[in-house]
C-alpha cells in the first residue's frame, strides 16, 4: 500500500494504518521528549498519551504539514503542560548533582550497580556531552529549548517549527538566536573541553572513575570538539557540539541506564524529585553492596513499539 493510501486510511480511523505511520518517527519522538523532560518514565507515559490524542484527533489533520510535524506539535503541547509544574533549571544543576553524589554513598552505590550490571551501563564521554547538552538546554525558556532542539538536533525546517510552536517565522528565528547565544556562552565559560579555565570537568572526571584503564588524554583527543577547541570560534564549537549530540539517541545509547541514574541525581539535588534515587537499584539487588540484580523497571530499555498499544474506552 502506498504511503498516501496508508495516510488516508489512518485519517479515516484505521488504527493499524496510523500505527504504521507513527512507528516511522516514534524513536525520534521519544528522544525529543526525553530531551525536554529528562525522565524515561515520563517519556513512556507521554508517548502513549501523544499516540492516543493524535489518533483521536486524526480526522482534524488537514495535511498542511507532515503527519510527523503535526504529531510533534501535539507532543510539544503535552510536554509543555507537564513542564509547567516544575521550574526551569539553573546553570549549576550538574554541579549540585555532583555535590550530592560526592556526599552520598547510596547515590554512588546506585551508579555502580547500574554500571556493573546493566547492558546499557557503560560510560562514554560522548554520551556525557549529550547529557550535558540536555541539562544546559533545560535552563532555557521552554519555547527557546523546543526551537533549538527541533532545528539543531532534529533538523526541522523553520516553517515546521512555526507550526509546532504556533509562532511566526520572525519569532522562531529570534527564539533560535537567543537559545544558541545563551548555550554558546554557557559552554564557553563552563566546559573544560573547550576552555582550560572552564569550571566543569565532569566528562573526563567521571571517565576516570568508570574507565580507569583508559588513557584519558587519548580519549579526549578522539573528540572533534576537543581537537577543534583551539582553531574554531565559539559558534563553530557549538555547531560541532550539536553534530555530536545529533548522532546520539539518549534512550538507545550504550550508557543510557547509567546516565539516567546521573540525571536522577541532578533532579534530586535541585529538588525536582525526591526519595527515588537508588531505591530501584537497591530494591532489586540481592546484596546492595554488590548489586547482584538490577531492578528491571529502572533499567528497562524504551524500545517497546507503540503498535502494541490497544485503545480502550
Amino acid at each position: 500500500m502506498e504511503k498516501e493510501e496508508v495516510l488516508n486510511s489512518a485519517i479515516a480511523g484505521d488504527i493499524n494504518a496510523f500505527q504504521t505511520l507513527f512507528a516511522e518517527f516514534q524513536k525520534q519522538l521519544r528522544s525529543y521528549l526525553y530531551r525536554l523532560l529528562a525522565d524515561r518514565n515520563d517519556v513512556e507515559d507521554l508517548t502513549h498519551d501523544v499516540f492516543i490524542k493524535a489518533f483521536t484527533k486524526i480526522s482534524t489533520f488537514n495535511q498542511e504539514s507532515s503527519l510527523k510535524t503535526w504529531v510533534f506539535k501535539i507532543a510539544t503541547n503535552l510536554a509543555y503542560d507537564h513542564l509547567r509544574r516544575s521550574k526551569r533549571w539553573q546553570v549549576d544543576a550538574q554541579d549540585r548533582g555532583a555535590d550530592l553524589a560526592i556526599s552520598s554513598e547510596s547515590v554512588r552505590r546506585a551508579f555502580w550497580i547500574v554500571h556493573d550490571n546493566s547492558p546499557a551501563g557503560t560510560y562514554e564521554m560522548r554520551e556525557h556531552i549529550d547529557y550535558c547538552f540536555t541539562c544546559i538546554s533545560k535552563t532555557l525558556p521552554i519555547e527557546n529549548q523546543v526551537a533549538l532542539i527541533l532545528k539543531d538536533i532534529y533538523d526541522f525546517q523553520i516553517r515546521e517549527i512555526c507550526l509546532v510552536l504556533a509562532k511566526t517565522e520572525g519569532v522562531v528565528k529570534h527564539l533560535l538566536n537567543d537559545a544558541r547565544t545563551t548555550m554558546t556562552t554557557v559552554f564557553e565559560h563552563r566546559c573544560a573541553l573547550i576552555n582550560k579555565q572552564g569550571v566543569c570537568h565532569q566528562c573526563s572526571h567521571i571517565n576516570e572513575i568508570f574507565n580507569p584503564r583508559q588513557n584519558q588524554q587519548e580519549e579526549l583527543m578522539k573528540l572533534e570538539l576537543v581537537k577543534g577547541s583551539k582553531k574554531y570560534n565559539r559558534e563553530e564549537l557549538f555547531e560541532l557540539r550539536t553534530v555530536l549530540v545529533k548522532a546520539i539517541d539518549p534512550l538507545e545509547a550504550a550508557g543510557t541506564d547509567l546516565h539516567e541514574e546521573i540525571m536522577k541525581c541532578v533532579r534530586t539535588a535541585i529538588g525536582e524529585i525526591s526519595g527515588v534515587l537508588g531505591e530501584d537499584s537497591a530494591a532489586g539487588s540481592g546484596d546492595p553492596a554488590r548489586g547482584d540484580v538490577v531492578n528491571r523497571r529502572q533499567l528497562g530499555r524504551m524500545d517497546a513499539p507503540i503498535s502494541k498499544i490497544t485503545l480502550t474506552a
